[in-house]
Formats: C-alpha cells, sequence, structure tokens
C-alpha cells in the first residue's frame, strides 16, 4: 500500500475549517430558525463529517474500492434513517391523553 504525504499545512488548514464549523454550529444553535434549525446544523455535521472521513481518515488519497465501501457505508445509513423516519412519521401523535 502506497502512503501519501500531506503537507502539515492542508492538516492546520482543515482544523481550521472544522473549528469554524464548530463556530457555526453554536452561532446557528442561536438563531431562530424553528423548524430549520436542526437542517441547518446536520449540514454544517455533514460538512465537517466529510473533511474529517477525506482528509483525517485519508479517504481522499485512497483506492476506489476504499472510496466505494465508504460510499456503501453512507448509503445504508442514509436507508437506516429512512427506515427510522417512516416510523418516527406514521405514529398517531395524538393518542396519548393525560
Amino acid at each position: 500500500m502506497s502512503e501519501h504525504i500531506v503537507p502539515k499545512k492542508t492538516y492546520y488548514i482543515i482544523f481550521f475549517a472544522l473549528m469554524a464549523g464548530t463556530a457555526l454550529t453554536v452561532a446557528a444553535a442561536f438563531v431562530n430558525l424553528h423548524n430549520f434549525n436542526i437542517v441547518v446544523a446536520l449540514l454544517i455535521a455533514g460538512a465537517k463529517a466529510f473533511l474529517v472521513v477525506m482528509f483525517f481518515m485519508h479517504v481522499k488519497y485512497s483506492t476506489k474500492l476504499t472510496k466505494l465501501w465508504v460510499a456503501v457505508g453512507f448509503i445504508w445509513l442514509f436507508i437506516l434513517l429512512a427506515v427510522t423516519m417512516t416510523d418516527y412519521l406514521t405514529r398517531a401523535w395524538l393518542t396519548y391523553k393525560p
């Protein structure tokens, strides 16, 4: 397996991008976006996860087979989330009466 040497500058840039994403997440938490707060938070978290997977897990410099397995893992995650949401969204919410 060939090793790809990544310059320190790249790691510093990614680190500061992750810190900026964290600050953006905190700032977005204080803004009232009603139903879109969770959407904004998940989009920021997804972008940060993408950076971690691509650079810190070295998927960017890996083989096509590794990239395929990462993609399959994310597809499986979305399938599991979709199945969970079908259960969650079809529940009878108004049946509980104290």
